[in-house]
């Protein structure tokens, strides 16, 4: 039996502002028919936990995208990160030399196709709230002041730059996607 392959799938673009709304319950359901396992979600923002025995993420992708088009009736961008990608990214620690205040807030975006330009960091927007301070593989670090901007204005800024195969998730939550990873599948 092929080994079980332990993803986090962020989802782009459901249950913001009211648009795009998939119940978790039914997520869940749709990534279980699928045929993969173990699946859970975390938050109401489109992250899944599951295992699989597929070793091909693009093609775990596309089957993921196709099913929740078809049942939803319009577009999930996924993007996947293994259980060891996402222990890579807790393990950089990105942010350990940010002074965390009040009005800090640290961002993981994960872009779905590997990063290719080199951009001079730290980037800092033109109002100087919010930063790009690290890109590893295919995943950016980011910090924003909101008490100079807004996170709109920095998700904006990263749509600039890179597109809308992005989605970006706050620090807190990437590390409780690498908790469920690994007390999930043990």
């Amino acid at each position: 039996m092929p080994e079980r392959i332990k993803y986090a799938a962020v989802l782009r673009g459901i249950n913001v502002g009211g648009h795009h709304k998939i119940p978790m319950a039914e997520l869940c359901r749709e990534f279980n028919v699928l045929g993969f396992t173990n699946v859970s979600t975390l938050l109401n923002s489109g992250n899944v936990i599951f295992d699989t025995d597929s070793d091909s993420p693009e093609k775990t992708v596309i089957k993921i995208e196709n099913r929740l088009q078809k049942t939803f009736g319009f577009p999930v961008p996924v993007i996947l990160r293994d259980a060891g990608e996402i222990q890579e990214i807790i393990k950089l620690e990105p942010f350990k030399k940010i002074k965390i205040t009040k009005d800090i807030r640290l961002y993981v975006s994960f872009l779905k196709h590997p990063y290719k330009n080199e951009m001079k960091l730290p980037h800092i927007s033109e109002n100087g709230s919010f930063s790009i301070i690290e890109v590893y593989k295919n995943n950016l670090f980011s910090v924003l002041d909101i008490s100079t901007g807004k996170t709109t204005k920095g998700m904006e800024e990263l749509e600039k730059l890179f597109g809308k195969e992005v989605t970006t998730r706050n620090w807190n939550t990437v590390n409780k996607i690498f908790e469920l990873q690994h007390l999930h599948f043990k």
